[in-house]
C-alpha cells in the first residue's frame, strides 16, 4: 500500500515545553492506524502537529508525498485531510444542517459525500436536521463532529478520542461508523483511550509515552503484551 501519511523525527512544542520528541509514524492509504496512550502523553499534540495548529519546530509531516510542515491548517484542510476533533466543537448557533453544509467540498470526487449520504450513514442526524448543535446529546454531537468532516470529503481522516465521554452503546456506534468507513476505503489516524475498540478496528498501533512512541506493532501483537499495555496504557491484566 502506498503511503498517504508520514511523519518523520517530529519535535513540537508549547512555548519552552518540549512535547514531541521525534515522532515517526506513517499510515498507508486505505488503512486505520491508532495513536494510544496516557492523558498528556502527546496524542492531540501529535494532531495538532499533524493539521497545523501546532507546527513542529523540527522534522516533517509528508502528506501525498509532499511536505506540508510549514503550511496553514486550512491548505492542509484542502489537500484532503479532515479532522474530528477532541471534544466534540459543534458550532453551537447553527443548525445540524448548517453546521454539516458548512464544511462541503467534493473535492471533484465521483462519490463524494454530501447531505444526503451524511444523513443515509446517520439517520439521527436528518431527523434533528433544524436543531441548533447545542441541543444535541453528547453521541449525536459526535456523531455531528464526523459527519462534518466527512463533508469535507477527506482522503485521510484524523480523528482524536471520538469515544471520549460517551456512553458504552453510544461507542459501539462510534464503533461501528469508523468501521464502516474503514470498509469504504477511507484512511484513518485515530487517537483513542478505548483499547478494545481500538484493537478491533485498527491494522496497525503506534503507542506514545513522554512525547515518544515506545511500541509500534500489529494490534494482535500488543493485544498479547500484557508488559506494554500495563506499562503505558494502564490496562490490568
Amino acid at each position: 500500500m502506498q503511503e498517504l501519511l508520514k511523519l518523520l523525527d517530529v519535535h513540537t512544542y508549547y512555548g519552552e515545553s518540549y512535547v514531541l520528541q521525534g515522532i515517526s509514524l506513517e499510515v498507508k492509504q486505505g488503512s486505520v492506524v491508532a495513536l494510544l496512550g496516557r492523558n498528556g502523553m502527546g496524542k492531540t499534540t501529535t494532531i495538532r502537529s499533524i493539521i497545523g495548529f501546532t507546527p513542529p519546530r523540527r522534522g516533517a509531516v509528508l502528506f501525498k508525498g509532499k511536505d506540508i510542515t510549514c503550511l496553514n491548517s486550512y491548505q492542509i484542510a484542502q489537500m484532503g485531510m479532515g479532522l474530528v476533533p477532541q471534544g466534540r466543537q459543534v458550532f453551537p448557533s447553527l443548525s445540524v444542517e448548517e453546521n454539516l453544509t458548512m464544511a462541503a467540498t467534493t473535492r471533484r470526487k465521483t462519490e463524494a459525500w454530501t447531505l444526503d449520504t451524511v444523513y443515509s450513514h446517520f439517520p439521527i442526524l436528518k431527523e434533528r436536521a433544524k436543531l441548533s448543535g447545542n441541543r444535541l446529546s453528547g453521541g449525536e454531537q459526535q456523531m455531528l463532529v464526523i459527519g462534518r468532516a466527512l463533508m469535507t470529503n477527506p482522503d485521510l481522516l484524523l480523528m482524536d478520542e471520538p469515544s471520549e465521554g460517551l456512553a458504552p452503546i453510544i461507542v459501539q456506534d462510534i464503533g461501528n461508523i469508523i468501521r464502516q468507513l474503514k470498509e469504504s476505503g477511507l484512511s484513518i489516524l485515530l487517537v483513542e483511550q478505548n483499547l478494545p475498540m481500538a484493537l478491533a478496528l485498527v491494522d496497525y498501533i503506534y503507542v506514545i509515552s513522554k512525547g515518544a512512541i515506545v511500541y509500534e506493532s500489529t494490534p494482535k501483537e500488543l493485544e498479547g503484551n500484557e508488559e506494554v499495555k500495563s506499562k503505558y496504557l494502564g490496562v490490568a491484566k
